[in-house]
């Protein structure tokens, strides 16, 4: 069955991060040449610090600022994505009720441009970002959607999750990267293995919503709505985005950590014994031992201050443009392949 067409946009926010891995001047000139080519009005921001593009989107909506986009098109990494959504979010709480009704926030599109950019592809799969656009731009039922997708909210420090929240090996293998320079995916390619032949296993439990669904060594825990990290890991083979409900896949030491690289990167790792998957509103990982636990979220590193995470569901409070009909992920030993045109879970 068909969905519903959604409105066109109408007018956009490009937020770009300059210092993204491949955000070179001529894609910022694309991006903004096909948004003018259909909107009524685009303005331009590039981002020169952390939490540049969330003051944008601030900005945009305030008091004053004449008509408020209607799309926020973030081009660059994972990174910039989630303060995109930090500031879309912050509109949407900030509205007042006196107002009356409170209009959504504007709409989320990705144009990939950092290194993993697993949040383009959980809302694409591998469509050229050309085809993803101009789908968006034209409101174009048969190849895009409008969607409202959760969010995860960090309780130990209040910031959102779009994407996923790891622990152990997936946030270690970020250390790692900082030493490697290549670009793009390939270089999470090539930290992630690295990491793993150094990796131990840490004393941990996940519970969700009050129930354990694992104690003990544990290599990692990604809870989350995104299928994939770092854009090529396969970790939540079944998550939907708006199912209201967060995953949860935990990978005990009865797998060992070098394996979970290629597990991961075949779609097989849910297929190991020692791996278990769960699905809550609230989901807390937590290490035993009294040590910090080693987490990031949407590919951010995170202080080592807290002994556990703990991620609640926000239902629904996101608008995105996606691909028009979900993913089929097919796994078999030469990796998980995308069916189904356009899509993407």
């Amino acid at each position: 069955m068909p969905f519903a067409a959604s409105p066109a946009p109408r007018r956009a926010l490009v937020v770009v991060n300059p210092t993204a891995g491949t955000a070179r001047p001529q894609l910022l000139q694309e991006v903004v040449g096909r948004c003018r080519a259909r909107l009524a009005s685009v303005a331009v921001h590039r981002t020169t610090h952390r939490g540049s593009a969330t003051e944008a989107v601030l900005a945009a909506h305030a008091s004053g600022a004449g008509p408020a986009p209607d799309l926020v098109v973030a081009v660059g990494g994972d990174g910039t994505v989630r303060e995109v959504v930090q500031g879309l979010l912050a509109v949407h709480r900030q509205a007042s009720p006196a107002a009356g009704p409170a209009p959504g926030p504007a709409a989320l599109a990705v144009v990939p441009a950092g290194t993993g950019n697993s949040d383009y592809r959980m809302l694409w799969a591998d469509a050229p970002w050309a085809d993803a656009l101009a789908a968006t731009l034209a409101g174009d039922a048969r190849r895009a959607r409008l969607r409202r997708i959760d969010v995860g909210l960090l309780a130990e420090t209040g910031a959102l999750v779009l994407l996923g929240a790891c622990s152990g090996l997936i946030a270690e293998g970020l250390i790692t990267a900082r030493a490697i320079t290549v670009p793009g995916r390939e270089r999470y390619a090539r930290a992630l293995p690295a990491a793993a032949a150094a990796f131990t296993p840490y004393p941990g439990r996940v519970t969700v919503d009050g129930a354990v669904l694992h104690e003990g060594a544990t290599v990692l825990a990604n809870v989350g709505g995104g299928r994939y990290r770092g854009g090529q890991y396969l970790i939540l083979p079944h998550s939907e985005l708006d199912d209201g409900l967060l995953d949860v896949c935990v990978v005990g030491a009865e797998v060992a950590a070098v394996d979970v690289p290629d597990l991961a990167r075949a779609g097989l790792l849910h297929e190991r014994p020692g791996v278990v998957h769960g699905r809550g509103r609230r989901i807390v990982v937590e290490r035993l031992d009294g040590r910090p636990l080693c987490f990031e979220h949407d590919g951010e590193l995170q202080q080592p201050s807290w002994t556990s995470m703990t991620v609640q569901v926000l239902p629904g409070v996101l608008p995105v443009w996606g691909a028009a009909t979900k993913e089929v992920t097919r796994v078999h030993t030469q990796g998980a392949v995308p069916l189904g045109g356009l899509a993407a879970s």
